[in-house]
């Protein structure tokens, strides 16, 4: 069986409060993206794991879809091996979720090899303990997220037809030095309100990493300026970045400036 996980950008990215277990408290808006992996898993005589395409870095034993494999195999301990192939498209340490997306596609794949017949907010438990964001992408639909991410509740973001302009510089920004230079607060405004009038998310819409980032990393900062000077009704950056991207009504005409970085277009 084969899948496509795909990739989600962030509207608004609130840091709320620091919590009691080293984590953060945050409220933000996921929404899926069309920019896919390929994750292939067949029965076998042996669990194997092999990856195409970018490369991954770190220990295999930390991947978090064979940690998808184990946590099931707790409870369902007669399930049979598997060949896993993972193609990796979405860049790594971008903001973009894409090894949280792997994990929980996993999970529905295994669902449907070996049926198990679990439901979606089962899956959701189970994608929860492997990371913050990565329930999300059981049901795949836009979510205000909060607690640790974990906790995702519907919302209406109607992005349809737009045209989406990724741009990667060759920047890793890791997640302790992205919460570093973060000063939790509680907004003043309220998400789920700013996101039903697009109007106002350029100047109410903000990702508080911003803040931090883009004076260390100001070429982040220029990315966002251009992709505005392009056109783009909104932009901002991913997560805790170092993906920035840009919404637009219509097509964006291709510039040379970001021919040198990692560029994704589609419509959503």
């Amino acid at each position: 069986m084969i899948s496509f996980p795909n990739a989600k950008i962030n509207l608004g990215l609130h840091i709320t409060a620091k919590r009691k277990d080293g984590y953060h408290d945050i409220e933000t808006c996921m929404v899926p993206i069309p920019l896919h992996d390929a994750l292939e898993m067949i029965l076998s005589n042996k669990t194997v794991f092999d990856t195409s395409g970018l490369s991954i870095p770190g220990e295999e034993k930390d991947n978090l879809i064979l940690k998808a494999f184990k946590l099931l195999r707790k409870d369902f301990n007669d399930l049979p091996n598997v060949h896993i192939h993972l193609h990796k498209n979405i860049p790594m340490g971008a903001g973009l979720g894409g090894g949280s997306a792997d994990a929980a596609f996993a999970l529905t794949l295994m669902n449907n090899l070996f049926d198990l017949h679990l439901e979606n907010w089962f899956l959701e438990d189970y994608a929860a303990q492997l990371g913050s964001d990565c329930a999300f992408f059981i049901d795949n639909t836009p979510k205000i997220a909060t607690g640790r991410g974990e906790i995702i509740e519907p919302v209406e973001v109607d992005l349809k037809g737009n045209h989406l302009l990724l741009v990667k510089p060759p920047i890793h920004i890791g997640t302790k030095e992205a919460y570093a230079g973060v000063i939790p607060k509680k907004p003043e405004k309220d998400l789920t309100q700013i996101l039903k009038d697009k109007g106002l998310w350029k100047t109410e819409l903000h990702n508080d990493f911003e803040k931090s980032i883009f004076p260390q990393y100001p070429e982040l900062a220029t990315i966002k300026k251009f992709l505005y000077e392009m056109g783009a009704y909104y932009a901002a950056m991913s997560g805790s970045g170092s993906t920035v991207f840009g919404l637009f009504e219509h097509k964006p005409e291709a510039k040379e400036w970001y021919k040198e970085y990692f560029v994704f277009e589609g419509v959503m």
